[in-house]
């Protein structure tokens, strides 16, 4: 496969900090490049030696955390974590009843023995150590005789890797591909399994703004809340239990003692999910044409239906506000990107830069030729894919409801038991019963059985839609038709699979044997089993396809790395949900319009854009605060009142929520939350202009745990004594 990614971004980094300006905030830089950007950070205004942020275990970087989804941080010796209050809504929602209603009300633990479970599969990784090992993924997958033995291949040493680094008991270890496979790393996180929620405001502050404010400024959310990580007597990561006891990080960041402003340094370290900057043009106008608007049309649909029977059943709307919040986020993200994409003619900036790479790989002769060849190879490769994309997106939702999933799930857990563990398919290893096991218990606080047989319903008649090359054999055969009447019978079938009944039913099913499932005569189970052959087969052709696709997607990447090299420009790998630095300062924008934005907004302007109906509902006592004038110390001389939250110019996206936000003296002046409307199409083509992050001021935090919702227990383990 050639060179590493890493050796050509080291060239391109050294002649960018050189020819870029050290202010752009483009790029997510990993770890081992962060003594290539030490100038530029110097210049953007880090006062901290930038060595220190080489220090993975070390202070800042060694208190930051992942949540598998979102980012988190220590911010004290007893093992509390910073994250954002939608990070944290799952584990709100899941302790939440229509009549406790923590997502409405919030939540405080007064005392440490109030603190309650986030939840079975919650979990807080921190990071430990980090190991190149390319050489050894490389050799394995180019030793395989053919596409699929390529998947295998990397399979196989994937699960060997991992399991090796898991040999101690409490890590959990990730094989992480960078450049679509010319450098891989493996990350050893220590797990911590008991994860408690010990704060969250009102949803009302933590929520203000709704969908409404999503992806815009001015915003004035208080998106932030407290977890605490506990773990056994012995000191050692375990499965939740009342004698656990708060772990005590090593590092941990102090919130910041001197105000932030306007051009300042920030930083953040996170764990971005998913960018496409290096994706092909055809790939990025698929996604314009038919995934996003694709997507976007069924989750309205899917939000409509739900948010309407959750106003006659009131455990319907606690149960799934989290799945609609999920939606709701996606779906305007989308929207808010193809709107970006037509804004800046994105197709065209693709088409571009992919012609710049092909021509600068036509002019080295020879040599480029196998470039070419790869790019070739990738427009086959996904023109297989998206012959099938409507059928398998509909298949898949289906299976995905929670009564189908569940079956599925127990089903496919069963046959994979029968191999040895290191056989196994990922996501059915020892290591992943826990996962499994936790999905099924805390299932009962996610699911009604009425309204996963609306979303079924809604599944197949998008399915009896396809067109019959579309169409899958064993759905057919076990639907019986394609008219309502056939619908109908299969759902009321289904209505009475004992899965549907409780916790214990759906237990018992994880510990069955295939035997056991294939001789049952419940529907559910009766469904996995005719289905499974069906999805096994399709599971084997993306396999194949990835294995192809692991051949020549290096090759393409490393020419459009030696490419952006040779002309001194960022060469960074894609987001792919590993740690990533990047830094910028606060800074405003202007809007589309004309219109300028500040970088602060403020409490005042809280009451002037409330109407006291959701989502612009703040509480009778953060109003009557800011009416008072009661800035508990916390206003800015400068601004003349507490900041509630700001505008900085870095580079980020899904996954970074969370993320603390550093100042210049790595102390923590506020988290990430949010980026701004016209920024969003900067997942696949960055613009520097319109980029900025919004974070919530870690003044406002401080503001809201001492004058709306107090919190006077967390303030104190933070040092945080309430000013006068």
């Amino acid at each position: 496969m050639g060179k590493t990614f890493l050796v050509a971004a080291t060239a391109a980094i050294a002649a960018a900090a050189a020819a870029s300006p050290a202010h752009s905030g483009e790029g997510m830089w990993v770890p081992q490049q962060l003594p290539e950007i030490a100038r530029p950070l110097k210049k953007a205004g880090l006062k901290l030696d930038p060595d220190q942020l080489t220090d993975l275990t070390g202070d800042p970087l060694g208190a930051v955390v992942s949540l598998g989804g979102c980012t988190a941080s220590f911010v004290s010796p007893q093992g509390l974590v910073a994250t954002n209050h939608h990070c944290a809504y799952g584990a709100i929602q899941l302790n939440s009843t229509p009549e406790n209603n923590l997502m409405r009300d919030g939540f405080y633990a007064a005392q440490i023995g109030d603190e309650i479970s986030a939840g079975p599969t919650s979990r807080i990784f921190a990071l430990e150590s980090i190991e190149d090992v390319t050489g050894k993924v490389q050799a394995a997958v180019a030793a395989a005789p053919d596409a699929l033995g390529r998947t295998n291949a990397l399979d196989a040493i994937e699960k060997s890797l991992v399991a090796a680094c898991e040999a101690e008991e409490g890590y959990r270890c990730r094989l992480y591909s960078f450049a679509g496979g010319n450098t891989y790393r493996l990350f050893r996180n220590l797990e911590i399994q008991d994860v408690r929620l010990v704060y969250a405001p009102q949803g009302s502050v933590g929520a203000y703004g709704g969908e409404v404010d999503n992806w815009m400024w001015p915003r004035h959310t208080g998106d932030f809340s407290f977890y605490r990580a506990y773990v056994g007597k012995d000191g050692k990561p375990a499965p939740f239990a009342e004698d656990n006891v708060p772990y005590q990080p090593k590092r941990w960041l102090e919130f910041a003692d001197r105000p932030l402003r306007q051009g300042d340094f920030v930083m953040v370290a996170g764990y971005p999910g998913r960018t496409a900057r290096y994706a092909l043009a055809s790939e990025f106008q698929d996604t314009q044409d038919w995934q996003y608007p694709t997507i976007v049309r069924h989750y309205k649909a899917l939000q409509k239906m739900v948010a309407e029977a959750g106003k006659a059943n009131p455990d319907i709307e606690v149960k799934y506000a989290s799945t609609m919040r999920g939606w709701e986020n996606v779906y305007k993200n989308y929207d808010s990107q193809l709107a970006g994409f037509e804004r800046t003619n994105a197709m065209a900036t693709k088409q571009q830069q992919e012609a710049s790479v092909l021509a600068w790989a036509r002019e080295q002769g020879e040599a480029g030729r196998p470039v070419l060849d790869a790019h070739a190879r990738i427009l086959e490769i996904n023109q297989a894919s998206r012959a099938t994309r409507d059928r398998d997106l509909v298949f898949g939702q289906f299976n995905g409801t929670g009564l189908l999933s569940t079956a599925i799930r127990g089903y496919r857990l069963a046959i994979e038991r029968e191999k040895p563990d290191a056989e196994r398919e990922q996501g059915y290893q020892e290591r992943d019963l826990p996962t499994l096991q936790g999905a099924v218990r805390q299932m009962e606080r996610r699911y009604v059985p009425e309204m996963d047989r609306g979303l079924q319903r809604y599944w197949l008649d998008e399915y009896v839609k396809l067109p019959e090359d579309q169409r899958i054999e064993a759905l057919d055969a076990w639907l019986g038709g394609s008219d309502d009447r056939a619908i109908e019978d299969a759902l009321e079938r289904l209505a009475g699979s004992e899965l549907a009944g409780g916790r214990d039913a759906r237990l018992k099913w994880l510990q069955a044997d295939r035997k056991t499932f294939e001789s049952s005569n419940d529907p559910a189970i009766r469904y996995a089993v005719a289905v499974m052959p069906t999805l096994l087969a399709l599971e084997q052709e993306r396999k194949a396809r990835a294995g192809d696709d692991l051949l020549v997607r290096p090759v393409y990447l490393q020419a459009v790395a030696d490419y952006k090299a040779s002309r001194g420009e960022f060469v960074y790998p894609d987001a792919n949900s590993s740690l990533r630095i990047t830094f910028g300062n606060v800074k405003p924008y202007t809007k589309l319009d004309g219109t300028p934005q500040k970088p602060f907004t403020m409490l005042e302007e809280i009451p002037a854009k409330d109407t006291g109906e959701e989502p612009f509902d703040a509480p009778k006592a953060l109003l009557d605060a800011v009416a008072a004038k009661r800035y508990g110390g916390l206003e800015d001389r400068r601004l003349g009142s507490v900041p509630v939250n700001f505008l900085a110019d870095l580079d980020i996206t899904g996954g970074n929520s969370g993320s603390p936000v550093l100042d210049a003296h790595g102390k923590l002046v506020g988290l990430a939350f949010d980026g701004n409307w016209e920024s969003v199409a900067s997942n696949w083509v960055f613009d520097p202009v319109m980029t900025r992050m919004i974070s919530v001021d870690q003044r406002y935090m401080r503001w809201i745990m001492q004058e709306v919702y107090p919190a006077p227990r967390v303030l104190a383990e933070l040092g945080l004594e309430p000013k006068q």
